[in-house]
């Protein structure tokens, strides 16, 4: 049986060369299934799947790519410059602190320090407290004793959440002032009817509490932030599968208030109708997308730079021809999306192989750009080359 917290243990060599790249590979990952253990976040002889990420990326003109720390099956981010490092949430129990204790850009440890989430994907952080939105819950821990190595006794701040493991990967952020904390809840399943939270953006007091809904209609959102001059939330939303090749397109949506409906599930994504529900009559008052990317392209994290928006692409996994596998720049024009250009690029290459799936970005506390890989177990590290 194959360890669920080490995806790489047990495959069978290929060859000599490839089994001890794999054997590094399993050890070093291996090592971070250990609640508490302390490894290099950064080594001369990485993982072969990071490495040859590391060679093929090509960054935006203006930026270097670095590593930022190899992190096994990185997700989101959360950013704490008080602590010197960020917290790397996963999709399932594991969750890191990557230290940069001299602040060079450069993790010099990764902590592995809670393991025993549902999916430790929703994770957000203001100053001396971390949340994480759990499948089922939503918890929040004291950081003022925080040694980077450990989280104390979680603080239960709501315990209803729909307990379900399709699209039960949360995605968090705090408001502006940081008094209420946004969580992205997925619908269970492709395209069905939901109740209660389900296919919602939620929010609620950091202090605990029922939630209420403040964003309906939504897929399966996994990227949500605020716009820094207007604090208008912006969302990225994944369209209905297995309905084409190009439909429906993803969707970055705009929430210009409280209580907007996204369509979903009478529509798939866009504008496309879900032949499920193609007989019913949707609600009258639909918001659609500000900005839509192509079919499949699953569209996740997100973060404002320089007045525009920078969006990963995870990736199509039931598409002909596959696409995405890159982070763009989303071009503003008078406050509206118009155009996408490459950011961070390479993720797939010509021959179809896929060397990395990029999931989060995030600003690091110098100002350049991290952006977590689930793929490669990165996170990339983008530097301005001009001040």
């Amino acid at each position: 049986m194959q360890n669920q917290n080490c995806p790489a243990c047990y495959r069978q060599p290929s060859s000599t060369v490839r089994w001890a790249g794999r054997l590094f590979f399993m050890l070093g990952f291996c090592a971070l299934s250990i609640l508490g253990a302390v490894v290099p976040a950064l080594a001369d002889n990485l993982p072969l799947q990071t490495a040859k990420a590391m060679s093929l990326l090509r960054p935006e003109s203006g930026y270097r790519l670095e590593l930022f720390a190899a992190v096994n099956n990185a997700r989101s981010i959360a950013v704490a410059p008080e602590l010197k490092g960020i917290f790397v949430g996963t999709r399932g129990p594991n969750l890191y602190f990557v230290r940069d204790a001299d602040g060079d850009g450069k993790g010099e440890e990764v902590n592995l320090i809670a393991d025993d989430f549902k999916m430790a994907n929703g994770i957000a952080y203001k100053p001396g407290t971390l949340f994480v939105a759990d499948q089922h819950r939503v918890v929040s821990y004291d950081l003022s004793d925080f040694d980077w190595t450990a989280l104390g006794r979680a603080r239960i701040l709501f315990t209803n959440l729909p307990d379900k493991r399709h699209h039960g990967w949360r995605y968090a952020a705090l408001s502006p002032d940081q008094s209420r904390l946004f969580i992205a809840v997925g619908a269970p399943c492709n395209i069905c009817k939901v109740g209660g939270l389900e296919g919602t953006i939620i929010s609620m007091p950091i202090s605990g509490g029922a939630p209420k809904i403040y964003a309906s209609g939504i897929r399966n959102s996994v990227g949500l932030t605020f716009h820094p001059d207007t604090g208008d939330l912006w969302f990225t939303d994944n369209g209905g599968d297995n309905l084409g090749d190009d439909v429906p397109r993803e969707e970055l949506n705009h929430a210009t208030a409280e209580g907007l409906f996204y369509g979903y599930p009478w529509y798939a994504g866009n504008d496309t109708r879900s032949p499920q529900f193609a007989g019913e009559t949707p609600p009258a008052e639909v918001t659609f997308p500000a900005f839509t990317f192509n079919a499949h392209n699953a569209a996740l994290g997100l973060t404002f730079d320089d007045g525009d928006a920078l969006v990963a692409l995870h990736g199509s996994w039931n598409r002909t021809i596959p696409d995405g596998y890159k982070v763009v720049r989303v071009e503003f024009r008078n406050g509206e999306p118009v155009a996408t250009n490459p950011f961070l690029d390479g993720f797939l290459r010509s021959n179809g192989e896929v060397v990395g799936r990029p999931v989060d970005v995030k600003h690091y506390i110098d100002g350049s750009i991290l952006v977590s890989d689930d793929h490669a177990s990165a996170v990339w590290r983008l530097v301005p080359t001009k001040k």
